[in-house]
């Protein structure tokens, strides 16, 4: 056998026999092959099959011819072991496709699936996870790295907004929303028989300040005693806190009433020492009052309103800090149930929505009025209204009377009746400084379907300096959402026309003391001149309110006033009675 190939050679004998005298098969395979007469092609043998390839041969005196045979597994064999081969590299080619599809599908997929992690972490407001794959130059990464930038920068607005929210910006102190907290997780904190106190301070004479020295300096003065107050609270257990305006408040937490009033009298005493301010020496006092917790109030918000109250009867009496006592809160036991009275007559609808008119001079129309609200109580009548407002400005429930109004308003402009009308409302310091308040109105004016075009805001000076960066963002607000604002009761704050000049006011609307004194004092009718050449020289309009008379109307028509309102052009009046009137 050589090269797999097996070799026999056939003779044919004399008888026609065929004979072999040389073989390489195996003696079987050549028995089969010697029985096999004539040509043959292929040979089973031994579970294999040969392949015949015959060659004859010239040979004298006989015929012989030569067998080559191969097995055919042995042909097929390098073919198969190709065939093999191939399948083998097609095989590995698929299996290095797979691999390869699954590592780029997961260089895309993974990261894509860190930015929907990412953005859905965003929408719930978590700024704090930075992103994955902002190392990458391709743009998954530049997606990555402009999906970070605006997580940090949303971070950071949201920081600030957090700030503003809960901090005083001038003088770095918490505001009131924060003191309020701080003072509800210390009583959460208390254990059982522990106390704390509440001191709460407001300067005196601080917009004579103001009036004579400047708003920057009277933010110096405030400064100043934030660090003075800091340096007396010292080590206590405690928080210094900027109400607003020029109001602080220190929580002593534990403290018992004894050590609140020792705490209060050194602050008192502190604030009798002269201030020395750019070359300005100034002496200052205070009204402090005192409430402690659980003996003078259940609650935060019942222990900061008694604090208060307890604050307001010192600055009256000038007998120094006093202690919250019943008999603060009126000469009777009504005004300690004002409160809920007042939350049920909004619930069984006891308030009236009342309207003054206020006629354009340029022809004589009502264009606007102003809401008001009257309390028909139903045992004590009509309750009026300094009875129970300012009541409600010192609680903080101004906020649902001033959204009631607001919606009773909305209620009436969205009636046919009152097309074209515009509506004044009233906000007080609270309603000013609540960071959802322009929320709150626009969901009442989506309610009744009325635009926001047809208010005009009401805000006075004071209001607006209480907490000036608060009230300048949220006055910003408002006017995006298209109300026409107005400063109310001009003349009587402590602004400065510097900053008014800042905020995004439509209107002035000159205080009633100095309309109606025209007639008889000059410095009042050139308070009354200056305003109105003022406002129309910085492109707002004038409201004049207090008119009481015809020769106090026909004077501030010829002084170019804008609009008028007061007794002369007609009282308050429910809304069904105004509305009557206004279409007569």
């Amino acid at each position: 056998r050589l090269l797999d190939i097996w070799l026999v050679l056939q003779v044919r004998q004399a008888d026609g026999g065929l004979a072999a005298p040389v073989s390489t098969l195996s003696a079987g395979a050549l028995e089969q092959l010697q029985r096999m007469q004539g040509m043959v092609s292929e040979l089973e043998a031994g579970g294999d099959t040969l392949l015949v390839r015959s060659i004859e041969l010239n040979a004298a005196g006989g015929e012989a011819r030569v067998l080559l045979l191969r097995s055919v597994a042995d042909v097929v064999a390098p073919y198969r072991q190709l065939q093999l081969l191939l399948a083998g590299i097609t095989a590995g080619g698929l299996l290095l496709f797979a691999v390869g599809s699954g590592l780029m599908a997961r260089q895309l997929a993974t990261p894509l699936r860190s930015l929907l992690a990412a953005t859905q972490r965003l929408s719930r407001g978590d700024y704090s996870v930075p992103l994955e794959d902002t190392g990458r130059q391709d743009e998954i990464g530049k997606l990555a790295q402009s999906f970070d930038r605006m997580r940090v920068d949303i971070a950071e607005q949201q920081a600030q907004i957090r700030h503003l929210a809960y901090w005083d910006r001038l003088t770095g102190l918490p505001n009131r929303e924060n003191f309020r907290e701080s003072v509800q997780q210390a009583m959460a904190r208390s254990a059982e028989g522990r106390e704390l106190a509440v001191i709460t301070l407001d300067l005196d004479r601080f917009k004579h300040v103001n009036d004579v020295l400047g708003y920057a300096f009277g933010d110096q003065l405030l400064k100043t005693v934030a660090d003075k107050l800091s340096a007396v609270l010292g080590e206590a257990s405690g928080e210094l806190a900027r109400l607003g305006g020029n109001e602080f408040a220190l929580l002593l937490a534990p403290a018992t009433p004894q050590q609140a009033t020792e705490l209060a009298a050194r602050v008192a005493q502190s604030l009798e020492q002269p201030l020395a301010i750019a070359e300005q020496t100034v002496d200052l006092s205070a009204g402090i009052g005192i409430a402690c917790w659980p003996a003078d109030a259940p609650d935060v918000d019942t222990l900061l309103s008694r604090s208060e109250i307890a604050m307001y009867v010192a600055k009256r009496k000038l007998e120094g800090p006093l202690r919250y006592d019943p008999v603060f809160d009126s000469v009777s036991t009504q005004t300690l149930s004002l409160l809920t009275e007042l939350r049920r007559a909004v619930d069984q609808g006891e308030l009236r929505l009342y309207l003054q008119p206020k006629v354009t001079l340029a022809d004589g129309v009502t264009h606007a009025a102003e809401a008001l609200v009257r309390w028909e109580h139903p045992q004590r009548g009509l309750v009026p209204p300094m009875q129970f407002i300012p009541f409600a400005e010192q609680t903080g429930y101004i906020r649902q009377l001033t959204l009631w109004i607001f919606e009773e308003a909305a209620r009436l402009l969205a009636t046919q009746a009152a097309a074209g009308l515009r509506i004044s409302v009233n906000l007080s310091t609270r309603d000013l400084l609540d960071l959802e308040l322009s929320t709150r109105l626009a969901q009442l004016l989506q309610r009744h379907g009325v635009q926001a075009t047809a208010f005009c805001l009401e805000i006075t000076e004071s209001a607006i300096m209480d907490d000036p960066q608060r009230a300048e963002a949220m006055l910003n607000r408002l006017s995006d959402q298209g109300y026409k604002l107005s400063i109310d009761d001009f003349g009587t704050g402590y602004s400065s026309l510097a900053y008014l000049k800042r905020l995004p006011v439509d209107e002035l609307k000159i205080d009633k003391s100095f309309v109606m004194g025209m007639e008889t004092d000059a410095d009042d009718a050139t308070i009354v001149r200056s305003t109105i050449d003022l406002a129309h020289n910085l492109g707002l309009s004038v409201v004049a309110e207090g008119v009481e008379n015809a020769a106090i109307l026909e004077r501030l028509r010829a002084l170019g006033c804008d609009e008028v309102q007061g007794y002369h052009i007609n009282r308050p009046m429910p809304a069904p009675a105004f509305m009557e009137w206004l279409r007569k």
